[in-house]
């Protein structure tokens, strides 16, 4: 798995470094089998005229397979934004394998249902 981190508007610190490495590495077990994952990351400080305080902004696009998986979100702590974005990403890739393999079972039960109905015409 490839990491690219990108900061805007704010300092990459290690600690931020580190924190968001230990959240994203977690990913590693939704690609076992798959050698080449890209994972970019983005965090940083944005100013909306409209929303009082500091706003934080964290992003992540994960690429595999011919597959893009995108999720974002903003809070008023960079670290919240952080868990946050990672959580939206596991429910992502979750919901997209169970639905890969609800469209197999599926599949399964129409060729099934098929032969049964082949046999009983016999």
């Amino acid at each position: 798995m490839k990491i690219n981190t990108k900061a805007t508007a704010i300092t990459l610190t290690p600690s931020i470094s580190e924190y968001i490495g230990k959240k994203i590495n977690m990913l590693d077990k939704f690609f076992k089998e798959q050698d080449e994952v890209l994972v970019n990351i983005e965090v940083g400080k944005i100013s909306k005229h409209h929303k009082s305080g500091e706003i934080f902004r964290a992003e992540i696009q994960v690429v595999s397979g011919g597959q893009t998986y995108y999720a974002e979100s903003e809070t008023e702590d960079l670290y919240a934004s952080i868990d946050e974005v990672k959580d939206l990403i596991v429910y992502e890739l979750t919901s997209s394998r169970k639905k890969a393999l609800r469209l197999f079972r599926r599949g399964g039960a129409k060729i099934k249902e098929l032969l049964k109905g082949l046999r009983r015409t016999k």
